[in-house]
């Protein structure tokens, strides 16, 4: 809303522009109609250059130093081109159009490539330097689609178990909005959930959210650009997806699988230790009812499918280790009595 207003006010300050004008120029003084022409003709500019704005919408600073990087690299090439002597020959007429298709097939070729290249290929003819508070350690955490819907992320910034600036790229937020509006019910409801953890997220003031605007057009996968991305940033990728883990380990970037770090933070438990749980359901053997610890650790116990519903005491007699995670089984510590 505030961008039209201030549009809206660029507009009328060109229109009495070109009004102004039209009052002061000795070809336009006197005329009839020359305040109504002027102030069309700074309408109409008003209006060219808001329509150029719309156009370049997603144009972002990044594309526009490296396109006026490209340009003058390509105007210098053709500039050289043109004074090496090549053409002194030629007839002025064809010297000045040789002249125009020099500079504008490099400007193009120079233009091009820019757009192309990310930032390690420029830091080799610019130094890049990033400027960031000298009082806040660089620290960015690049999320991906997976630990965006996984929602345990917000979880750990609100309580400061994890800190640094939040990069989200633009391709992962597309992502989210795709399968928001997907057909499949399912996947709309876990979209829908990722749009929900980033409000989340931002609303969280203790931490900064940041869009990033970086794509890499030639390559098709998000993972791909996810790993790309982070080793160009040199931010800690944060994801669920095993194997996207594994590719950023490949290529040497650092990334944290929050199913990793959520079982390491499972309480270890050792034979012998007494647990006090609810009994939620009946177990797969005879005679064995279900709990669940707060982490989600299953626990069995022995002799507790009577007591489903309550809260029992129960021995941890032995631990097994699966796919999933761990089953701890346990022994009801006072069996109930026999009917």
């Amino acid at each position: 809303m505030a961008l039209w207003v201030i549009r809206i006010l660029f507009v009328v300050l060109c229109s009495i522009g070109g009004f102004a004008v039209s009052q002061v120029r000795p070809e336009f003084v006197g005329g009839t109609y020359s305040g109504v022409l002027g102030t069309i003709v700074g309408f109409g500019f008003g209006g060219l250059l808001i329509a150029v704005d719309e156009m370049l919408k997603g144009f972002s600073l990044r594309a526009f130093s490296a396109t006026t990087f490209g340009l003058l690299l390509g105007t210098v090439v053709a500039s050289l081109i043109d004074r090496s002597g090549l053409f002194e020959n030629a007839e002025p007429t064809s010297r000045w159009l040789v002249r125009l298709c020099l500079f504008l097939s490099f400007g193009y070729i120079g233009i091009v490539l820019a757009m192309r290249s990310n930032k390690e290929d420029f830091s080799l003819i610019i130094p890049y330097v990033r400027f960031a508070p000298k009082n806040k350690p660089e620290n960015l955490l690049l999320l991906d689609t997976s630990v965006i819907i996984d929602g345990r992320i917000a979880d750990l910034l609100e309580a400061n178990y994890v800190e640094g600036l939040i990069v989200v790229p633009r391709f992962v937020l597309r992502e989210i909005q795709q399968v928001a509006d997907s057909n499949d019910p399912l996947k709309r409801a876990r979209g829908r959930r990722g749009l929900e953890m980033l409000n989340r997220i931002q609303r969280n003031q203790k931490c900064e959210v940041k869009i990033h605007d970086g794509d890499f057009p030639e390559e098709k996968e998000v993972d791909t650009k996810l790993v790309r991305l982070a080793r160009n940033l040199n931010a800690k990728l944060f994801t669920n997806d095993y194997n996207l883990g594994k590719i950023a380990e490949l290529q040497s970037v650092q990334y944290v699988n929050l199913h990793d770090l959520a079982k390491c933070m499972r309480v270890t438990l050792l034979p012998g230790e007494m647990l006090n749980i609810r009994i939620a359901r009946e177990g797969k053997d005879k005679g064995q009812g279900v709990g669940y610890l707060p982490d989600g650790t299953m626990v069995v116990v022995n002799n507790a499918q009577g007591m489903i519903g309550q809260q029992v005491e129960a021995q941890v007699q032995s631990t097994l280790q699966t796919g999933a995670g761990i089953i701890v089984f346990a022994d009801l510590k006072v069996a109930p009595a026999a009917p």
